[in-house]
């Protein structure tokens, strides 16, 4: 399964009531470190079967980064049933992000 663009329309269809932990990647395109982090991104959704990982643009997506207190980006949120279970903020290796889950 490859990383899901979604915007705050389909968020908490694609998030808060996914049955499955989710791996929500806020990012930028002009942001160099989110770019380096998007391989990894990549791997770990093809990777494992028991999450889903998505992409939020934080400029497209303003109330969803104000929403959950984006203020320094790649920032990796971990949801499960819902709710934030975990963050990881800056380029950090794959295994890191597994460990999320």
């Amino acid at each position: 399964m490859a990383v899901k663009e979604i915007t705050g329309a389909v968020f908490e269809q694609e998030v808060l009531n996914c049955d499955i932990p989710v791996i929500a990647d806020f990012y930028a395109n002009w942001c160099g470190p989110c770019k380096m982090l998007r391989p990894a991104l990549e791997e770990l959704s093809e990777e494992r079967t028991d999450c889903k990982v998505v992409s939020i643009d934080i400029d497209e997506e303003p109330e969803l980064a104000d929403r959950y207190g984006i203020s320094s980006i790649p920032c990796v949120i971990a949801f499960k049933d819902g709710e934030e279970a975990n963050r990881s903020i800056g380029l950090v290796p794959k295994d890191v992000l597994g460990d999320l889950i």
